[in-house]
């Protein structure tokens, strides 16, 4: 399904239902499909969505717009357009970063925030030469192989390893040069102190993207209520490398909300 948000259209799976919605968001280079896996084990409790940010999988992609909060602002728009009353944001890499602007206007709804070795709210510290190499690799398949080695550690299939090379190669270049050039080095720290809702942290301890040495110096430092955990011999992607893993990461860190919410209903 496709909606019309801040005048671009942004593809969005669906599914399940519940009175709980999840929106998950996913890594530079990537798209809403690394999320199928996690979502179809959820949906029998939750409803259930994962959005292409703009210049990214199968939604539009201008030609400039994708800083921090304009991404934040896609998001807002996309859970005002589909009414949504009571959400988490699952946010992966990049998209953790999104989601943390998202989280400091406090929006009404918004009960916690699950991130999955999320961008920090400093400047991403991305090696100039490694930047250099994104920047001119992209569009190219040998260049889309080495960043898929590089950030993956458990096995996943041929199928697997098609998609996500697939999903570097047709991510649209102003939002590809935006991230690296202007994106991950905004500093968004200062807003940090406004996020009042529970944070919850994973990332794979073999994570060479972004290692957990940078969650405890980059991220932790700047939250006052968030909790953080790992997935051993795991990479940089984990809902493809291990989605039965943080599926239950997510669930055990969600499922107060549906609680919450019955709970409620019922009084």
């Amino acid at each position: 399904m496709k909606y019309n948000i801040n005048g671009v259209n942004l593809n969005v799976l669906e599914k399940g239902q519940g009175s709980v919605t999840l929106i998950f968001l996913h890594y530079f280079g990537g798209s809403a499909l690394e999320w199928q896996s996690v979502m179809n084990a959820l949906a029998d409790q939750y409803r259930c969505l994962a959005v292409d940010l703009r210049g990214h999988g199968d939604s539009d992609a201008p030609e400039n717009g994708y800083s921090v909060d304009n991404m934040a602002d896609d998001i807002a728009g996309l859970i005002s357009s589909l009414d949504i009353q009571d959400f988490a944001l699952v946010g992966h890499s990049m998209s953790g970063k999104v989601a943390l602007a998202l989280a400091a206007r406090q929006p009404i709804g918004l009960r916690s925030l699950v991130l999955v070795s999320p961008s920090p709210p400093v400047p991403e510290p991305i090696p100039d030469n490694e930047r250099q190499k994104l920047l001119e690799g992209h569009g190219q398949r040998s260049a889309a192989e080495q960043t898929l080695k590089n950030i993956t550690e458990a096995p996943v299939s041929q199928a697997v390893r098609e998609q996500i090379i697939a999903d570097d190669l047709r991510t649209a270049r102003p939002a590809w040069d935006a991230w690296l050039l202007e994106g991950s080095k905004e500093n968004i720290s200062d807003r940090m102190s406004a996020i009042s809702v529970p944070v919850h942290i994973i990332v794979g301890t073999e994570d060479r993207a972004l290692p957990p040495d940078v969650q405890h110096r980059l991220v932790l430092p700047y939250l006052k209520n968030a909790s953080f955990d790992t997935i051993e011999e795991a990479g940089h992607l984990l809902p493809w490398e291990v989605p039965d893993q943080l599926t239950a990461f997510i669930q055990k860190n969600v499922n107060t909300l549906v609680q919450d919410k019955t709970n409620v209903l019922s009084l």
